[in-house]
């Protein structure tokens, strides 16, 4: 089995287009610090995603990390990116979840393999789970931040793979 960290940003970005259910169908499991799970329930975060993380299912396992608040403040990252981190080393993680450039920079620069919500949507898609143009879409209408051409490389590496994904 894979072991997968999740930061906050993939999980809240996966439930608000309705995409989470992609979650244990790639990865089995996912395991989050206590961070993450605050953050996914702060009165800021969309209610889908503070109700989905109110009753958190069965194949997320979420895990307590202790450390000052200042090692992640050095490092420039907020609570939840280091915790993630944190918990990656600690269960030896074979992937981390994670959006924010910082965080996956750190991470990589400690020798995880990274994905992040583009990511995990090009994956399903490439396994026909998805439609990479209706999740794009969905996406696009949340606050994920973007550059102009970044959705349209991403359907370039669906289409570069030999799919198109589901229902295209």
């Amino acid at each position: 089995m894979t072991l997968v960290v999740a930061d906050t940003t993939p999980l809240r970005y996966l439930v608000q287009i309705g995409y989470e259910y992609l979650l244990p169908r790639l990865f089995t499991k996912i395991w989050i610090p206590g961070a993450v799970v605050g953050e996914l329930r702060q009165e800021r975060t969309p209610g889908a995603v503070r109700t989905w993380a109110e009753q958190l299912p069965s194949w997320i396992e979420v895990r307590e990390i202790a450390g000052s608040a200042s090692e992640h403040e050095l490092a420039g990252l907020d609570r939840g990116e280091w915790e993630a981190i944190q918990l990656a080393k600690e269960i030896h993680a074979d992937l981390l979840l994670i959006d924010e450039r910082s965080g996956v920079r750190v991470a990589r620069g400690q020798g995880f393999r990274v994905t992040g919500t583009l990511g995990i949507l090009v994956e399903a898609a490439r396994l026909d789970l998805i439609s990479i143009s209706e999740a794009l879409g969905r996406l696009a209408k949340t606050n994920f931040r973007r550059t102009p051409d970044l959705f349209a490389q991403t359907q370039d590496l669906v289409r570069k793979s030999g799919k198109e994904g589901a229902s295209e």
